[in-house]
């Protein structure tokens, strides 16, 4: 869960409670020593278990909205409403994370049923007015609390507010209603893609290059020929072709690697197509979410998104992207006017224009002819396992801390390639855990994404509830993690998203409400781009691209994003030589990566950067 208390949203976060007046309220301390079921949960020993997981979150949700209605103090206020959260976020966050991950229909399903009834509890407690009377009277009392405590009372007033809770009782059971239609919307939407990815076949086999296999299935088709005797009859001859699934990576792949340009052309044009169902969902999704804003008193839906981040309307965002924009177009310009000219020397025709589905592919030819770089030469430094070795190095570098590897107990995994990490610092003892579910497989969540399953939050002086995330990743081939070869961009993306489970799991709140990724959206993206990038910020310093100075709140979100967008030139971890020497070693002889191949890496990187940082900027 993110953004407001009870709404869900992708990559969710949690909270958490425990009562220090043990005698007013008998709270169980839910530990993980000893996993019995996914994820550590008990109750998810078998599909099944979904429906019960629900019915006790649901029943404990109850007994603390009894004991906040008791006229507690703001201090129990607080723990009990993040304990309610907690509890129903374990069962929203271990819903999400099973229904893009697992292999069993089973427990798709089941996974399914428990969050389409957890998200109808959680409009219940959105237009719950004696939790949000309670909340109202802890803040007016809040004088006594923690700073970490009075911003948790006053967000929860927010959110409360934000979910139409002083709206009329007609308006709110609209509001209701369409808060459940866009949850389904999103869910439908997002299934619609691991479903219906869409396909390209083609004919013949050698029309793809043999470096893309891997990623496309063999399929025949029946081609008649006409035989050469005087009787003409008809034989019949098997053609070897090729499937391609038109997910992001394998479109991305084909884009950059193809020499054919029809074959460009088709996959450009069926991936961004596909699914055709979802054309009928974003329409209805549109309307839902202008309606919704509508009653909320906004203008259109992206106002009513935006409030509540850094960047406060949409007027702050719009101005930051066009003044990005016209910063870089000069060079954008002239980027594309050298790639068609380079394009028209290649193909021999002086009138060729650059399409679409040609960009990336005259992008690679040139910085690699440019810097004389051969993709299987770099990937041959990055096998899966020199990357995960190259994450523990930095973790251990900046923070003192060590991962290892910890086995899992029965029924706790979803696949049995999943790893278990535990994360140990030799003053603090554990931090928290992480699995690793690195393969790609039919069904699964397409992309790389990291998942929230519990987040941290103190139980009392001594005791810490440790955080436990997935990182997720989709990596073709073996299941080997040493003969697994990632192209670059594979380990800057693993880096980012590695820096969302680290933001995590180091995380250290009182209160479960602002644990790791539980964050204003525009913020959330913060640290993982800091362990992506090898720039520790430093707030005073002025860049090659000045950004102005900050006059007020509203500012803050365009110095952020200035640093995050202007760092990219002074290096990523996953650039940084400094960094690939300690990891980056060559699969067959065991050799770091050469410094000048790091460097033709680089260059090859900034060279076509602002025509990257504009396609950024138009999908924003």
């Amino acid at each position: 869960m993110n953004g407001a208390m009870w709404r869900v949203v992708s990559r969710a976060s949690s909270l958490i409670f425990h009562s220090k007046k043990r005698n007013a309220l008998s709270v169980t301390v839910r530990t993980f020593s000893a996993p019995t079921g996914l994820y550590g949960f008990p109750h998810l020993k078998t599909a099944k278990g979904f429906q019960s997981f629900v019915d006790e979150a649901i029943q404990r949700s109850g007994e603390l909205i009894s004991y906040i209605c008791a006229k507690q103090p703001a201090s129990e206020v607080m723990r009990a409403m993040d304990e309610i959260s907690d509890t129903v976020c374990s069962v929203v966050d271990s819903a999400e994370l099973c229904r893009h991950t697992h292999p069993d229909r089973e427990f798709v399903e089941e996974a399914s049923k428990a969050s389409m009834r957890i998200n109808e509890y959680l409009h219940y407690l959105n237009t719950n007015h004696d939790l949000y009377d309670a909340i109202k009277k802890a803040e007016q009392e809040c004088n006594m609390l923690s700073e970490e405590a009075k911003r948790g009372v006053r967000n929860l007033r927010a959110d409360f507010e934000r979910g139409g809770i002083n709206l009329c009782s007609g308006k709110l059971d609209q509001v209701n209603k369409l808060n459940i239609e866009i949850a389904q919307l999103c869910r439908e939407y997002n299934e619609n893609i691991v479903m219906d990815p869409g396909i390209v076949d083609i004919y013949p086999s050698s029309r793809i290059p043999r470096n893309l296999h891997y990623l496309v299935k063999p399929i025949h088709r029946s081609v008649s020929l006409i035989t050469k005797d005087l009787s003409g009859s008809r034989g019949t001859l098997k053609e070897k072709g090729f499937r391609i699934t038109t997910d992001p990576q394998t479109v991305s792949s084909v884009l950059q690697f193809s020499s054919d340009d029809e074959v460009r052309k088709m996959v450009y044009i069926r991936g961004n197509s596909v699914p055709q169902a979802n054309v009928d969902v974003l329409k209805r999704l549109i309307s839902a979410r202008h309606e919704l804003a509508q009653i909320m008193g906004c203008s259109s839906y992206t106002e009513f998104s935006i409030k509540p981040n850094m960047a406060l309307s949409p007027k702050v965002v719009m101005s930051f992207l066009l003044e990005m924009s016209k910063m870089v177009k000069p060079k954008t310009r002239e980027e594309h006017r050298l790639l068609t000219k380079f394009k028209r020397e290649k193909c021999g025709q002086s009138d060729e224009d650059l399409r679409p589905w040609d960009e990336t592919y005259y992008m690679t030819m040139m910085k690699s002819s440019a810097y004389k770089l051969d993709a299987s030469v770099v990937g041959s430094y990055f096998s899966l396992s020199n990357c995960i070795e190259g994450l523990k190095v930095l973790v251990q570098s900046l923070f003192g801390a060590t991962f290892h590897s910890i086995p899992l107990a029965p029924n706790e995994s979803w696949d049995p390639h999943v790893l278990k990490l535990s994360l140990h610092h030799p003053e603090e003892g554990d931090l928290g855990y992480l699995y690793l579910d690195l393969y790609s497989r039919k069904g699964k969540y397409p992309g790389c994404a990291h998942f929230a399953i519990k987040g941290g939050r103190r139980i009392s002086p001594t005791e810490y509830q440790l955080p436990i995330v997935a990182l997720v990743c989709n990596f073709p081939g073996s299941q080997n993690p040493s003969a697994v070869r990632l192209n670059h961009w594979e380990v800057e993306t693993l880096f980012h998203e590695f820096g969302h489970a680290l933001h995590s799991l180091l995380s250290r709140t009182d209160y479960q409400h602002f644990s790791g990724t539980r964050a204003v959206l525009d913020f959330a993206e913060i640290p993982s781009n800091l362990f992506e990038y090898s720039l520790i910020f430093n707030w005073d310093l002025q860049l090659e691209c000045q950004h102005p100075p900050v006059q007020d709140e509203k500012d803050v979100f365009r110095m952020v994003m200035w640093h995050i967008i202007s760092c990219r030139a002074l290096g990523y971890y996953a650039w940084d030589y400094r960094v690939l020497r300690k990891f980056a070693r060559h699969c067959s002889t065991g050799e770091e990566i050469p410094q000048k191949l790091v460097e033709s890496m680089q260059g090859a990187r900034d060279m076509f950067a602002a025509t990257e940082l504009q396609h950024l900027l138009c999908s924003c």
